[in-house]
């Protein structure tokens, strides 16, 4: 065993090829050359070779040496060049997983693309619903009866047997003794629960009564579906006025020599005795044959000096003002030219003038009488509100008429921006300088009912342009509001 070891102590190295091949000292890397003999390996660093610099150059590199701006640039395009099919040796992945890896980048920004879309329509859906949402509610709630009703009011029926000599009945005839009275249009007032007295507790100074004739007396009611046997024009609205005007005008036991001697009486608000209440009858079937009823059956109002009239001169105002509207004829209106208690309801939009023009008295009392100036041609029509019994040289005036409406729709045109146009605006400014040059009351009706915002905001256009009286079926909506002071309009008044 030992005699091995010596052998293999003085072993010849050709003896041991590989041995020698790996510990020789003949071939010195440090002084190896490439094989074109024009670079000297040793001194080539790391970094060169990774930016590329290890090739052929006029300078050898030394050992810390940085790379160039550019080849910083050239080897940063290098690494994220899509083409290159080699390995990415930084992070290990290979060409077939950096396929599998951009087909899904693409995928996911065609997910992000498509989800990003149908997000923005959800959210305009939403909005749409939303909002939509709110106008329903709106237009929901403004045909819900009042919550506030007075429960004594509500119970009360003017038809019953003996109602009228009640408790309830004495407090409807005080029912306005703290009310202001305020210029707006009931509406369709005999939809009201109590009829004529819901309007005068909320201060409406004008109601309105449709009548069809039948069986020679007047019925109150919408269309001849709804026409009641209890319910006529008599029963509903001329009685219980007299009996509340009656009341109103009984106490003279304090009252001064002067006062008992007067020829003007109190009016149904105690706040405002000498405001007149408008009583509008809306002449539903053949108007000349419904005036001569008409004429006969407020002539318990007529007796008592409680109708305003025209005694051929000058017109005296009362504490009712009959005025006759629908299918009733201007001609047996003007029949009598020495005295008048009906008055006609002018048409509105026949008595246009320019609102930038300047107006003199004479162009005023010119105005009276001529209404060349009209935008819509007069007509000769047998039905339909200010146009029965009309010619082309028909003028309208206080002697006559006391209203002047129109339809707003038809007039004045759609709201479609949630605000008057200036065309549209010009339009009522005209319009309302018309008829106040002929001293008649502007009334606009089938105006927007909602949304609750946008019918207020008109509301409050019309009362800043002139209108003299709203019309509405809203009563609380009419009078709770100070028209004189400007409010903000949004989407949930």
């Amino acid at each position: 065993m030992a005699s091995d070891s010596a052998e293999l102590r003085v072993a010849s190295p050709s003896a041991q090829p590989l041995l020698h091949n790996h510990l020789t000292s003949d071939f010195d890397i440090s002084r190896a050359k490439s094989p074109r003999g024009d670079k000297d390996f040793s001194t080539v660093t790391e970094r060169a070779l990774e930016d590329g610099d290890a090739s052929d150059s006029d300078s050898d590199a030394s050992l810390g040496q940085h790379p160039t701006f550019w080849g910083r640039c050239l080897m940063a395009v290098r690494r994220r060049r899509p083409s290159l099919s080699r390995a990415d040796y930084e992070t290990g992945r290979l060409p077939a997983f950096e396929k599998r890896r951009r087909a899904w980048r693409v995928k996911k920004y065609v997910w992000r693309k498509r989800d990003g879309a149908w997000g923005c329509l959800g959210i305009v859906g939403f909005v749409v619903f939303f909002f939509g949402c709110v106008h329903i509610v709106n237009a929901f709630l403004g045909y819900l009866p009042l919550i506030h009703d007075d429960p004594a009011a509500v119970a009360l029926d003017w038809t019953q047997p003996n109602q009228a000599s009640t408790d309830k009945a004495s407090y409807l005839l005080d029912i306005t003794k703290d009310v202001t009275p305020i210029p707006c249009h009931s509406h369709n007032d005999y939809w009201r629960r109590v009829p004529l007295y819901d309007a005068l507790r909320w201060g409406c100074t004008g109601v309105e009564a449709d009548v069809w004739l039948f069986d020679e007396d007047l019925f109150v009611g919408h269309s001849t579906h709804a026409l009641t046997k209890n319910r006529t024009f008599t029963s509903m609205y001329v009685d219980p006025l007299v009996r509340m005007l009656d009341h109103k005008n009984s106490n003279t036991t304090f009252l001064s020599p002067t006062d008992l001697n007067s020829t003007s009486k109190r009016g149904v608000f105690d706040t405002a005795p000498q405001q007149t209440l408008v009583l509008l009858v809306d002449f539903k079937n053949n108007g000349s044959q419904i005036w001569p009823y008409v004429s006969s059956q407020i002539d318990a109002l007529r007796e008592k000096g409680y109708l305003s009239y025209f005694d051929g001169t000058s017109t005296h105002e009362g504490p009712i003002t009959v005025v006759a509207t629908g299918n009733a004829p201007f001609d047996l209106v003007v029949a009598n030219s020495t005295y008048r208690d009906i008055f006609f309801d002018a048409p509105l939009d026949r008595l246009y003038v320019e609102p930038s023009s300047s107006s003199s008295d004479a162009a005023v009392d010119q105005a009276q009488y001529d209404d060349t100036n009209s935008t819509a041609p007069a007509s000769t029509s047998s039905s339909g509100q200010g146009t029965v019994g009309t010619t082309p040289d028909s003028h309208f005036d206080s002697s006559n008429s006391f209203y002047a409406s129109t339809n707003f729709k038809k007039s004045i045109g759609r709201i479609w921006w949630g605000h008057l146009t200036a065309k549209q605006t010009e339009l009522i400014k005209g319009q309302i300088k018309g008829a106040h040059q002929r001293g008649l009351k502007v009334r606009y009706w089938g105006a927007p009912k909602w949304p609750i915002a946008l019918r207020n905001r008109v509301w409050w256009d019309l009362v800043g342009l002139g209108v003299d009286y709203l019309n509405g079926d809203d009563l609380v909506g009419m009078t709770k509001f100070d028209w004189s002071v400007k409010r903000h309009w949004g989407w949930f008044e």
